[in-house]
């Protein structure tokens, strides 16, 4: 499977490519398409998938660039 993950300034984790979604508990999630966006606020109705949500608050998350890579084996 190839596919890419980027981080939307303010906004979701857009994912493109082949992928496979699953629930927590290994149950496969029908993203109907190959390419979605996956909500980062928390506030979404349709979790996981983002529905908009976070611009009604003012989410604020960067994209990752100016962070560090986390070390190896180190979940945060």
């Amino acid at each position: 499977m190839t596919s890419t993950i980027t981080p939307y300034e303010d906004g979701p984790l857009i994912v493109r490519g082949d992928f496979e979604l699953v629930s927590p508990d290994g149950e496969p999630i029908d993203p109907a398409r190959r390419t979605i966006a996956l909500c980062r606020c928390g506030k979404s109705a349709d979790k996981p998938f983002c529905d908009g949500t976070h611009k009604t608050f003012r989410f604020k998350a960067g994209t990752g660039r100016d962070n560090p890579p986390p070390s190896a084996g180190v979940l945060p």
